[in-house]
């Protein structure tokens, strides 16, 4: 937000209050647009995570995980990936009808599991979410007809097990919420702390903030729940029923 714009808002806001103009807190810098020492810590400590810290993450990660239902699994490469969710589509059926068929975002570490070629063996259809090649109609009939969405992420915070996502071409989000069942795939370095460490990558990160937010940022934090219902919880009635993340390790 440009200074112009905050000051103009808090000035509403203390106008509502019945605050005088001349306030201190006026002048208050809400984003932080000056790099402090903070925060260039922050980023070096990032940067600079030795091995056995990126597994204390991941090891926090699998711990934050397990109450909100949402299942981590530590893969080594991309090759246990392909075969972790191939074995995914073998033992889990459809919520509705026989035929299973799977939607995947058009990322590059996505494109890289090959998947048609995993899952071929089993006869089940992969769809890339690419508006290049299809129209959105068709998109859209190919997202309510799969079963399992297959994303990566930007991130995925530790402390609570969320997974961070910016929506771009190729990459609709529509791909994490309408599937019953969503597998994100990520690398270990997209491992982070907490949100401290996210605001500050995107930021002051020269790669997160030249691309900014993008139209839309999801947090997802396991698999969608209520108990609107006489108190009872249920899973699956407003997004997935299933949430696995695929962390890759090397």
């Amino acid at each position: 937000m440009e200074n112009s714009g905050q000051a103009g808002f808090i000035r509403k806001i203390k106008k509502a209050l019945g605050r005088q103009a001349a306030d201190p807190y006026l002048e208050l810098n809400l984003f932080g647009n000056k790099l402090s020492d903070e925060t260039r810590a922050v980023l070096a400590r990032i940067k600079d995570r030795s091995a056995a810290e990126k597994q204390k993450l991941l090891d926090t990660l699998i711990e934050a995980a397990k109450p909100i239902n949402l299942r981590v699994a530590a893969c080594q490469n991309i090759h246990s990936v392909a075969t972790a969710l191939a074995d995914l589509v073998r033992e889990k059926a459809p919520e509705w009808g026989g035929k299973k068929s799977v939607v995947a975002w058009k990322h590059p570490l996505i494109e890289s599991l090959n998947l048609p070629e995993a899952l071929a063996e089993q006869g089940v259809p992969v769809f890339f979410a690419d508006l290049q090649k299809t129209d959105a109609e068709n998109l859209r009939r190919r997202i309510i007809d799969s079963y399992i969405g297959i994303t990566s992420a930007d991130f995925c915070l530790a402390d609570t097990a969320t997974l961070v996502m910016r929506t771009r071409p190729g990459q609709a989000r529509s791909v994490s919420l309408v599937p019953s069942i969503h597998a994100a795939v990520i690398e270990l370095s997209r491992v982070i702390v907490d949100l401290k460490e996210l605001y500050t990558l995107l930021k002051w990160d020269p790669q997160q903030s030249e691309e900014g937010l993008t139209n839309c940022m999801s947090f997802i934090s396991g698999p969608s729940k209520t108990a609107d219902i006489e108190a009872t919880m249920v899973h699956g009635a407003h997004g997935p029923r299933e949430v696995h993340v695929f962390v890759i390790t090397s």
